[in-house]
């Protein structure tokens, strides 16, 4: 079995306004809030509305994100978070098959 080495990939997608409109509500629902809140060490965060496609491992993609979103993986004062996919699900979203969320931690 040989691996093959992905040079470019095309991150980019586009979605409708009804699909944008229920993934947001969504990932803005104080439920979802609260789950991810079990997990970290803040008091309060928002979504930035930043949605990003991963992309593979590559040379020009060593974090598996588009290079633009590599900034909020660094830093501490952001999270990154794989939309569950029964949100794709409820949002209608099914291409792109997964999306990761950028939220900030506001205090």
């Amino acid at each position: 079995m040989t691996l093959k080495i992905v040079e470019n990939f095309d991150g980019t997608f586009t979605l409708n306004a009804d699909a944008r409109e229920i993934l947001f509500h969504l990932l803005k629902s104080e439920n979802f809030l609260n789950q991810i809140f079990q997990y970290v060490s803040c008091s309060s965060i928002e979504f930035t509305e930043r949605l990003f496609q991963p992309v593979p491992y590559s040379r020009e993609t060593p974090k598996g994100m588009p290079r633009e979103f590599e900034q909020y993986h660094e830093s501490d004062d952001y999270l990154i978070i794989n939309v569950p996919p029964n949100f794709m699900f409820d949002a209608k979203i099914f291409n792109p098959n997964c999306l990761c969320a950028i939220y900030r931690k506001t205090e």
